[in-house]
């Protein structure tokens, strides 16, 4: 039998096509089988298309109302993108973050209340207790 292997561009490229075509389901049987996928959340986040983006929202959603604890592999790769991305890519990282709810996930939220952006700290009061 002929093995391939596909890389990690290659993986990020096809999640944000199937999300922009709208096969959410799709996306969270592949990121239940393959943990991996977790650790390239922020890289297919990080889509010009919003529909991939929301696509991406939605998928956090499930996962953390199903409870799949592998969510927190996601923490690093959403975290960086909450500096340097375009600010809609960074509110919607932060919605990722706070849906995943850890206190890891959420102490990197708690910066974004002083952030300059007013949605980027509206999302945050949204998650973090007062």
């Amino acid at each position: 039998m002929d093995t391939f292997t596909v890389s990690d561009t290659e993986m990020q490229q096809v999640v944000a096509e199937f999300l922009a075509q709208g096969h959410v389901d799709t996306v969270m049987a592949l990121f239940r089988h393959d943990h991996h996928m977790f650790e390239l959340a922020g890289a297919i986040l990080d889509d010009e298309r919003y529909i991939v983006r929301l696509g991406m929202v939605l998928l956090f959603e499930e996962l953390v109302q199903a409870g799949v604890k592998e969510v927190a592999r996601a923490i690093p790769s959403l975290a960086a993108l909450l500096e340097e991305a375009p600010v809609y890519v960074r509110g919607e990282a932060a919605t990722i973050l706070g849906l995943i709810g850890t206190e890891q996930a959420l102490a990197r939220l708690r910066p974004l209340l002083h952030d300059p952006e007013p949605q980027l700290r509206e999302i945050a009061a949204d998650f973090l207790p007062t």
